[in-house]
């Protein structure tokens, strides 16, 4: 048996207790989670009232920037200790909250650390935004925080930066630009680029490997429950090409700028397909522009993912959309960090930078 078959078993194993203890019945949406599509695992159980209307206009930073305390610094608590054997208490104490939730006690099926913390990641990723006690947001993110150090913090001075001018913008003085491949949740930039789903309240499906899941997840559910502010008070789901921003809580970033990409899938490329993604950056430029505390920016490769932009061409659009928005507003924004997963989107965006 290999590692990789062995993970899954013992993640198929967490899913059982998932199952007996009724999260699926609870949070999960009508499609059995064992036949479900990518895309409509995606999508949360929960709405808030008016959810699925799309005949409204984006809500402004202003109408709810005070009421998730856009502003505030999030204070993290100090770090769980390293040892297993500590941690594992701290997960014990977070199960316990959600078996007296659920009146269940199936969680005591399962042993090792790493089976609970599962279990618990995977309750969280189900979980609708109704929020939590303060004092279970403080200790998970005190589990948070220390395996945000575990993962480590890649600082920005580390990395090699492209050369000036990297686009032949002309600015003066001209963004520092960075290409660098590997996880966005250890990045320490003013924000990070979540590719998030129209309802805007992350992922719902247990251990999907989607970015809009692992910020989520690394963040904490303090995180969905802003999220789920924003679109009450938004009254429908998120436009493609939109953006919104939240505070980034456990992560080494301070904010997180969610935006809803184009769905291309197995469709074929259009020009408003490419309009929409440039659309995406141009609302996170302009939305982290307003917010004091950003000056540098971490973009993922949007809607590359399950959304099914064929890659190139949105590295195309990537690259045009964010050097024409500096040159507009020179000074506005100080470092680009152009975030990508794998080696064939680094090769991409290399050899398209080596041709601009």
């Amino acid at each position: 048996m290999t590692q990789c078959d062995r993970r899954m078993n013992r993640a198929s194993g967490v899913l059982d207790e998932l199952d007996k203890m009724q999260f699926y019945r609870v949070h999960s949406p009508v499609i059995p989670m064992s036949t479900a599509t990518d895309s409509e695992r995606k999508q949360p159980a929960w709405t808030s009232p008016g959810a699925q209307r799309s005949d409204i206009s984006p809500l402004d930073l202003d109408d709810y920037r005070s009421s998730i305390k856009l502003d505030q610094p999030f204070l993290a608590p100090p770090p769980a200790p390293a040892a297993v054997a500590q941690r594992l208490a701290l997960v014990d104490q977070l199960l316990a909250y959600w078996s007296a939730e659920h009146g269940s006690t199936s969680a005591g099926a399962l042993s090792s650390y790493h089976d609970k913390r599962q279990l618990l990641r995977a309750w969280l990723t189900t979980r609708g935004p109704e929020p939590l006690p303060d004092a279970f947001h403080d200790a998970l993110d005190r589990l948070l925080q220390r395996e945000a150090l575990d993962r480590g913090r890649i600082d920005m001075a580390d990395l090699p930066r492209l050369p000036d001018d990297w686009l032949g913008l002309g600015c003066d003085p001209s963004p520092t630009a960075i290409l660098w491949q590997g996880d966005i949740t250890t990045l320490n930039t003013d924000a990070i680029v979540n590719a998030a789903n129209a309802q805007m309240l992350g992922c719902f499906q247990p251990f999907h490997a989607c970015i809009d899941n692992a910020i989520h997840s690394a963040a904490g559910p303090r995180v969905r429950e802003d999220c789920a502010q924003i679109m009450q008070r938004q009254g429908g789901v998120e436009g493609t090409g939109w953006a919104k921003v939240t505070r980034a809580y456990n992560l080494p970033s301070r904010y997180i700028l969610h935006t809803v990409g184009p769905i291309v899938g197995s469709d074929r490329l259009r020009p408003e397909h490419e309009h929409a993604l440039a659309d995406c950056y141009r609302s996170c430029l302009d939305l982290a522009s307003r917010v004091a505390g950003i000056r540098s920016i971490a973009f993922c490769a949007i809607s590359t993912g399950v959304f099914g932009f064929p890659r190139e061409p949105a590295a195309r659009v990537a690259l045009r959309t964010i050097g024409e928005w500096l040159a507009a507003h020179p000074g506005a924004i100080e470092v680009i960090v152009l975030n990508v997963f794998s080696q064939d989107d680094f090769q991409i965006y290399q050899r398209l930078l080596l041709d601009e």
